[in-house]
């Protein structure tokens, strides 16, 4: 089944949105508006090929490919713009102004468009038109200061916090925000989602406790950096790695039942900062004595916080995300269901990813394209 075969289910049915073509981020804010029920165009340049993570981040799209450097590429956008919700693009500041698809131009064609950008740095600042990538987002806004061991060096997150989590879902957010905005109103507007801005709103309680009087402004020396010995992971005899989470007084009271050390004075008090290296030294020593499946069952069941770390592909088969079908892994590559869940609107497994330009002729042909004109212009190279 094609993407614009897809069955229009999910809160967003009925939503339309053209995606201007990008990476990352971007095609993530699209993966999980497809998830919610939007029908999404994605417009491609000539000569687009899949990458690596492509198949899953652009499930779920039509696509078209369109020169949009010339001019009647552009054109052939703003004609789809007047059927569209929504617009998304992660250009630098100033691209689509050059090609012809800035917002001035394409809200006063569409007053109810909502235009959605997603750049690194925002739209202004001094440092909007420079190059960057998730490391250098994050960087800016303390986020990656505070991750990784206090005798050590930063430990990039991943590409999770800039991004994912500070950009493309603070993208979607912000486009399905406005989008609300405009069924209200009639009036559309720019969304401008900067991953400096997303991280940084990730720091919110961490911001709290610094301003409490709760959070060093230090590395590695924080509740949640790994340093108390009841939140952190461990090594088993395996190699692998067992996460311990247990904040509360009685998830900490299972913790050292389980671990056989529930008669230790040391390990008793466990808000005692000045015992936590000991404390941790004894527990790694234990959890060093047994495999990591070995401890995931001894702790099962007794509310405890104590997981395995699973790899990528172990994570799809365990009983819990298999029970819930967290992970997809039947057609395609493995990849995430979508989330969140609706009791009213649930979305369907989201289609393959199309071929770059799959759906140029159908899509523009719903546009009011011709026949005569799909030819021309393809003769002329400017759609694919």
């Amino acid at each position: 089944m094609s993407a614009a075969q897809a069955p229009a289910r999910g809160p967003l049915a009925g939503v339309r949105i053209i995606e201007l073509g990008g990476i990352g981020p971007g095609p993530f804010a699209g993966m999980v508006l497809t998830g919610l029920g939007a029908e999404v165009i994605r417009v491609e340049r000539p000569g687009a090929r899949f990458g690596a993570a492509d198949k899953v981040l652009l499930r779920g799209r039509q696509s078209v490919t369109v020169d949009l450097k010339d001019p009647e590429g552009a054109a052939a956008v703003l004609r789809l713009i007047d059927s569209v919700d929504a617009l998304t693009e992660g250009f630098r500041p100033g691209v689509a102004e050059r090609l012809g698809l800035g917002p001035d131009i394409c809200l006063a064609r569409n007053p109810r468009l909502v235009y959605g950008r997603m750049t690194g740095w925002g739209q202004d600042g001094p440092l909007a038109r420079e190059p960057g990538h998730d490391i250098n987002y994050i960087a800016l806004t303390g986020v990656l200061h505070a991750i990784g061991p206090a005798d050590g060096d930063p430990v990039p997150p991943l590409n999770l916090v800039g991004d994912f989590g500070g950009g493309g879902m603070l993208m979607a957010l912000g486009v399905v925000s406005a989008l609300l905005h405009a069924r209200a109103t009639g009036s559309g507007q720019v969304v401008d989602a900067a991953m400096t801005d997303g991280s940084a709103m990730l720091l919110a309680m961490t911001h709290g406790y610094l301003a409490g009087g709760l959070w060093q402004d230090v590395r590695g020396v924080n509740l949640f950096s790994g340093c108390a010995p009841f939140y952190t992971t461990y090594r088993c005899a395996d190699g692998n790695h067992v996460a311990v989470g247990s904040i509360e007084p009685q998830f900490y009271a299972a913790l050292v039942s389980g671990l056989g050390l529930a008669d230790d004075p040391e390990c008793g008090t466990q808000g005692a900062q000045e015992n936590w290296p000991v404390v941790r030294q004894r527990f790694a020593e234990i959890f060093a004595t047994r495999t990591r499946d070995e401890w995931a069952g001894r702790f099962a069941g007794t509310q405890a916080c104590v997981t395995p770390v699973l790899s990528l592909t172990e994570a799809a088969a365990h009983p819990h995300n298999v029970a819930r079908g967290t992970f997809l892994n039947g057609d395609g590559p493995l990849r995430p269901a979508p989330a969140p869940r609706f009791s009213a609107t649930p979305a369907v497994p989201p289609v393959s990813a199309p071929k770059p330009g799959e759906d140029t002729r159908s899509v523009l042909a719903g546009a009011g394209f011709t026949e005569a004109e799909l030819d021309r212009l393809t003769e002329r190279g400017v759609i694919a």
